[in-house]
This record gives structure tokens, C-alpha cells and sequence, in this order.
């Protein structure tokens, strides 16, 4: 599939046990959508290879993924996604274990702003270039030949709806994720010409959100209507459900999970 027109997501139902044998690679795996991304594809009966910068956080959310799901297996590494060659480490060791991996879930994120386009602090720009870009461009590098190696392989980015509706606050903010985001299609080119006439193996593919909430959000916030907003566990279940539509349709789309602005 070679465009990349938005596609509205599809939902699977809750079925269990959908990824099973599937190994997935959760980068970002500590925070919230983290937390709720490893419970979700260890309750299908994937195997799932999680990556912080936040080693206590992120013990805590293996171990939560761990006692949710009995006799799931799911492991957690601090990995320094500001170098490739840690990356590229982590790729190959998680390939030599598991034998294959089947997916990339880039949950990395980060959010500055300001109160107008001229107040824009360019340290914010250099900061999220790192968080929101850098790291997508060494997971996908690290990842794409043992994704194209996957029978089924994914690389999904969490993305925000900002990125094609910029606000005069979010300069630094809106124009990483859209970078981000090119280069994710960018990615997609690669496993839709790696397939050739058989098709892509492997997508690359978009999950746009306006932003997220989870429940200490709305606890902490009761009177927040939070409109547009996706859950976590939403999220959660749109990631686990691509691995359901075949790879040709899916590589090289935007899924959104919130009204298109």
C-alpha cells in the first residue's frame, strides 16, 4: 500500500489469546499508556519485551503486567533510545531470545509548550526533537529488518492530532510529531518495497489520539471533561487489534482514535 490516506480504526472485540506466540517490543513502557499497552498484549498471549529510561517505573509495570496475567511472559530493560547503538542492542538481543519479533509499539512521548508562537523556547524544540523524533528514528532503524523478518510485523506510533492542525503554542511540540511521523511513512515505503509484488510483510502504522487519560488523570482532575481524549485501555486495544488486518492494508495509514481536527 503505497498512500497514505487516513483510515479509521477498526475495532476487534475482546477476544484473548490473539497474539499468541507473538513477540512485541514496547518502547516507553513505564508510563500510563505503557502500563496499560503491556497488560493488554500480555492478556492476548503475546511475549512482550518493555524498554524505560524509568527503571523503577518501569519494574512496576512488568510486574504489574506479570500478576495480571499469570504465566505471561513479560520482560523489562532500561534502554537509552537516545543511541542506535543501544538500540540496535536491544533489537538483536530481543531477536537472538525470542527467535523473531513481530512488533515495535513507540509509546516514547514528551510535551512542552508556551503561551504564544513568539514566546517558543527553542530549547523545547531540541528537547522534543530528542523524545519524539530521535528515538523513532532509532527504533525503526534497529527494528526494520527484524520486522520485515516477522511474518506479521508492526511498527506503530502513537501520534497526536496536533501534528496536522499545529496551534501557535505547540510549534516545537506539533513539528516533531509530524517529523515523527514522516519518517514512520517514510518506514512504511521500506516494507512496501521489501515486499514487492507479494505485498508488504511488515506496516508501519500511525495511531492518532487528540491526547491520552487514564484513571488517576480523571481522579486527580474530576472536573475535567477530558472531550476528545482516548483512554489508555482504548489505545491499548487499538494497538493489539492491528495485528488482526493484514499488513498491506494497514502499512502506511493513520488510524485515529479522535475526531480529525
Amino acid at each position: 500500500m503505497t498512500d497514505t490516506t487516513d483510515t479509521t480504526a477498526r475495532g476487534q472485540g475482546n477476544g484473548r489469546d490473539r497474539l499468541s506466540g507473538s513477540v512485541i517490543a514496547v518502547a516507553g513502557a513505564a508510563g500510563p499508556a505503557g502500563q496499560a499497552t503491556l497488560l493488554r498484549l500480555a492478556e492476548e498471549g503475546a511475549t512482550v519485551v518493555a524498554a524505560d529510561a524509568d527503571a523503577e517505573r518501569l519494574a512496576q509495570a512488568v510486574d504489574a503486567a506479570r500478576f495480571a496475567h499469570g504465566g505471561a511472559t513479560v520482560t523489562g530493560d532500561t534502554v537509552d533510545l537516545l543511541s542506535l547503538d543501544a538500540t540496535r542492542e536491544w533489537a538483536g538481543r530481543t531477536e537472538k531470545e525470542f527467535g523473531h519479533i513481530d512488533g515495535l509499539v513507540h509509546l516514547v512521548g514528551g510535551w512542552r509548550g508556551s503561551a504564544s508562537f513568539a514566546e517558543t523556547d527553542l530549547a523545547d524544540w531540541e528537547a522534543l526533537h530528542n523524545l519524539l523524533l530521535r528515538t523513532v528514528q532509532h527504533t525503526s532503524l534497529a527494528f526494520e529488518k527484524p520486522l520485515e523478518r516477522s511474518a506479521n510485523g508492526r511498527y506503530l506510533l502513537i501520534s497526536a492530532a496536533g501534528a496536522s492542525k499545529p496551534t501557535a503554542g505547540n510549534a516545537a511540540y506539533a513539528a516533531s510529531k509530524a517529523a515523527a511521523e514522516a519518517w514512520t511513512l517514510a518506514l512504511g515505503d521500506a516494507f512496501r518495497k521489501a515486499g514487492g509484488e507479494a505485498g508488504p510483510s511488515a506496516a508501519a502504522v500511525i495511531l492518532v489520539v487528540k491526547a491520552l487519560v487514564h484513571d488517576q488523570l480523571r481522579a486527580d482532575r474530576p472536573n475535567a471533561k477530558f472531550a476528545g481524549f482516548t483512554d489508555v485501555k482504548n489505545l491499548a486495544e487499538a494497538i493489539a487489534a492491528t495485528w488482526t488486518e493484514p499488513a498491506d492494508e494497514l502499512n502506511g495509514t493513520r488510524l485515529w482514535l479522535t475526531p480529525k481536527p
